[in-house]
Formats: structure tokens, C-alpha cells, sequence
């Protein structure tokens, strides 16, 4: 009799125990996640979620400063259309301000040379295709999302290399690893390989993306960094065995170059573009100083509202979300 009185106490004190664990277990879960602070498991934003993408609030910007006579613009040449086009469609907005698109006599200087007037005072906005760096942004410069946008890899109309790129296939090129379109299926010729100047913000961010920071091949036989940074005469200097880049907005409507496919997109794939898949994609940006005037202000406003994002998508851009 004793030892079954043992046996029924021990089997109490384990139910007891049980039960008691379960109790504050469910307690745990309970406040968990009930209560508003503390104790939440938080979750890190997705790469869609980023802030480079996200629209800007402009209520931050300092606009102490007096409005200008002219607001002077400087910065991108592969965005120079979609400048142009806002320029032309904020005038009826504010028809006293005058806006001007590049240093000294109307022609934009690159992005990299842009965003270093705009350091100088030389200019009171500048047009980004790439994000600042940490130097610019530690230098009080802000960055405005106004757009989205892909880079698109161009060859001449008659390269008989009628195949598509991986991302990894690329920097080899760029990097002169492969300089022969037999190495990636194609005729045995030489790759002749027009960079843009390195002023340009787009040479920065393909460098970033494609070439993972890594540098681009040094100049020679064929291997050409061109000094002034224009789109019209690298597309024209392609021929039937070069390779380029430039963003879509200036390629997609020529008749003497054509797309390669990037990991098999298309870089006119709007989705892709969209959800980051297309692996040359980005944003483009306004940059100012976070203290600016009033003028500044009115204008980033106007390229970020729906009659701004309207002309983004007239250009040939991504509006943003």
C-alpha cells in the first residue's frame, strides 16, 4: 500500500509540474505579443523596402535660404531628357523662375562632376544616377528618389554575336578577361569595349554593380574610357564588334544598336525593373543641400508629384510607387 501511495504522490507532483510549465509558457506567449514594446521579434526590411526607392519626405529640407533668380541644375547626362522634359513642364508652375541643366553653357557634366559643383556652390540642384556617398551625404547633401530606371547593355545592330550575357560574363568583359566574343558562344572576333568617362554616374554604378567595386580594364587596343560623356557618340563608335552601356531611356529608340538580354531579361522588362530582378536596375535622384530655398523645394515637389511622375513616364522612365 505504501509504495502505490508513492507511486500516486509522484504522479501528482509531475502533473502539477506540467501543468505549471504549461501555464507560464503560455503566459510568455501571451505578453509576447500583446504588449506594444519590447518584446516583439522585429524583422528587417526586404531589399524592395529600402529607403533608395522610397518616396522623400520634403517637409525635412531647411528652406531658409532665399529663392534664387535662376535655379541652376548640373549633374547626369544618360537622365539629360528627363531633366529637359521636367524643366519644360514645371515653367507654367512657376513661370518667374527660370531653370537652367548644365555648367557652363547648358551641357551637364556628368553626375560625379555635378554633385562636386553643387559642393562648390556652383549650382543650387543636381540630377544623380547613382546614390550619394557616404562624403557627399556626411557633407550635408540629400538625396530625392525621382525615378526608376535600368541599365542597358548595347552592341551595334550588325555584331553578329546574337546571344545573351550573365552579370558575370559582363565584368569579365569590363574587366578585360574576355576579350573575344568566342568566349561567350559567339564569332571569333574581337571585343572592342567603349567605357564611358568616369565623370559619369552611371560609369560609377555599373562599376558598383557589375564589377562589384572591382576596377575596369586599362585602356588599349581595344579598350576605349571615352573623357567626355556622351551617349550619342559611344553608340555611334560601336560598330560590329563593340559593347556599351547607357541607360534604356537612350538606347530602346536607336536603329543602329540593340539590347542584350542580362541573366535572360530584357532590360525593357518593367517588372523586372520594378522587383529588382533585372540586375543593372536603380533609382535616379534629385540632390540638394538639406538647407535650400523655397525655389529648390517647389521644384523636387513638382518631379515627385503625379504631373511630375507623368513626365517620368512620357521619357521613357519608372515611375515611382
Amino acid at each position: 500500500m505504501a509504495k502505490r501511495s508513492n507511486n500516486q504522490e509522484t504522479l501528482t507532483l509531475v502533473l502539477s509540474l506540467l501543468i505549471t510549465l504549461g501555464l507560464l509558457g503560455f503566459g510568455v506567449w501571451y505578453f509576447r505579443n500583446s504588449l506594444p514594446f519590447g518584446f516583439k521579434q522585429q524583422t528587417q526590411p526586404s531589399a524592395s523596402q529600402s529607403s533608395a526607392g522610397q518616396a522623400f519626405d520634403t517637409s525635412s529640407l531647411d528652406t531658409r535660404l532665399p529663392n534664387p533668380n535662376v535655379l541652376t541644375i548640373d549633374g547626369s547626362v544618360t537622365i539629360v531628357a528627363l531633366m529637359k522634359q521636367l524643366q519644360i513642364a514645371f515653367n507654367p508652375v512657376n513661370p518667374s523662375l527660370p531653370t537652367t541643366y548644365g555648367l557652363p553653357n547648358g551641357s551637364p557634366n556628368g553626375t560625379n562632376k555635378g554633385i562636386q559643383n553643387l559642393r562648390d556652390g556652383k549650382v543650387l540642384m543636381a540630377a544623380s544616377s547613382r546614390p550619394l556617398k557616404p562624403d557627399e551625404a556626411q557633407a550635408g547633401l540629400v538625396q530625392v528618389p525621382i525615378a526608376r530606371d535600368a541599365l542597358a547593355v548595347a552592341v551595334g545592330i550588325n555584331n553578329p554575336y546574337k546571344g545573351e550575357l550573365t552579370i558575370e560574363q559582363l565584368k569579365g568583359i569590363f574587366q578585360g578577361k574576355i576579350t573575344n566574343w568566342s568566349q561567350v558562344g559567339g564569332p571569333n572576333l574581337p571585343i572592342k569595349v567603349i567605357n564611358r568617362s568616369p565623370d559619369s554616374g552611371t560609369y560609377t554604378f555599373f562599376q558598383e554593380v557589375v564589377l562589384l567595386e572591382e576596377p575596369f580594364a586599362p585602356d588599349s587596343a581595344n579598350f576605349t574610357t571615352v573623357k567626355k560623356d556622351e551617349t550619342t557618340s559611344i553608340l555611334r563608335a560601336l560598330g560590329d564588334n563593340g559593347i556599351s552601356y547607357s541607360t534604356v531611356s537612350q538606347i530602346e529608340n536607336q536603329k543602329t544598336v540593340r539590347f542584350i538580354p542580362i541573366n535572360g531579361i530584357s532590360p525593357t522588362d518593367r517588372t523586372a525593373i520594378e522587383n529588382g530582378t533585372y540586375p543593372i536596375s536603380r533609382v535616379v535622384y534629385l540632390v540638394v543641400p538639406r538647407k535650400t530655398s523655397p525655389a529648390a523645394k517647389q521644384f523636387i515637389n513638382f518631379t515627385i508629384s503625379a504631373r511630375g511622375q507623368q513626365v517620368v513616364q512620357r521619357v521613357g522612365f519608372i515611375p515611382l510607387k
